[in-house]
């Protein structure tokens, strides 16, 4: 499988399966077991609580596609349940746990945990540091299925890293960038407040951040022989099986 083809393969369910990890009740549950209060203090505080103990400003600033409002309340009503290291290494517990009752049991995650590692490895992390953060992020040796859900996420933040960049290079602000993709009232719904519907020349801006962020991430996809983007496709397919209706 050429490069692109196989970007273009997984890029939609490894975003998506990420999706329904994040918005799952189980997940928040994992949250509300551990202090946190109902809302979104588990989500900001663990997610991206790999950045350390940083400003709500620099949180807003280094994830970008929520709105600033949602992301400052949901990081402060976080800090007092717990540091944010101690928070990230909780989210990345609920990850694997939503990964072991997700990944259905006939896929070869070994060989996905050995070309995934490979790509996470091969990527150059300058300029994505949400990214880098969850690349730190320990990940159990002791538990395949888990660990295989912990790299599925650390993907999907780097192809977020990389689109948050090129959607700024291209000229658009992160919230135009999130009406063109969900429309005017699901970006309310990620923190937007009074978004408007955005003009055709910014659709065509968004266009081409999307090459921009495959283009970003086909060095990771080179480090893979034809014949393993195809194996990395499948396994994909295979661990996302549960997203098909």
């Amino acid at each position: 499988m050429e490069i692109f083809d196989c970007i273009a393969a997984v890029a939609r369910p490894i975003h998506d399966f990420g999706d329904e990890f994040m918005s799952d009740e189980a997940t928040a549950a994992v949250g509300l077991r551990a202090g946190f209060l109902p809302g979104r203090g588990f989500y900001c505080r663990g997610r991206f609580g790999v950045l350390g103990e940083a400003p709500a400003s620099v949180v807003q600033a280094v994830q970008g596609f929520l709105g600033p409002h949602l992301v400052t309340a949901g990081w402060l009503a976080g800090r007092p349940v717990m540091p944010a290291e101690e928070a990230a290494a909780c989210y990345a517990l609920a990850v694997r746990t939503w990964g072991r009752a997700h990944i259905p049991g006939d896929v070869d995650v070994e060989h996905f945990n050995h070309l995934a590692q490979r790509l996470i490895e091969a990527a150059d992390a300058d300029a994505l540091p949400l990214f880098a953060g969850w690349r730190a992020q320990p990940c159990p040796g002791n538990d395949p299925v888990g660990a295989a859900m912990q790299r599925v996420h650390v993907l999907r933040e780097h192809r977020g890293a990389c689109h948050l960049a090129a959607v700024r290079l291209c000229g658009l602000s992160a919230q135009a960038a999130m009406v063109i993709n969900l429309g005017v009232e699901q970006a309310t719904h990620y923190g937007w407040q009074q978004p408007h519907a955005v003009a055709t020349t910014q659709v065509l801006r968004r266009q081409r951040a999307e090459r921009l962020t495959d283009e970003m991430q086909a060095p990771l996809y080179a480090t893979l022989t034809d014949r393993q983007r195809t194996e990395f496709a499948q396994l994909i397919n295979a661990l996302t099986v549960s997203l098909i209706p």
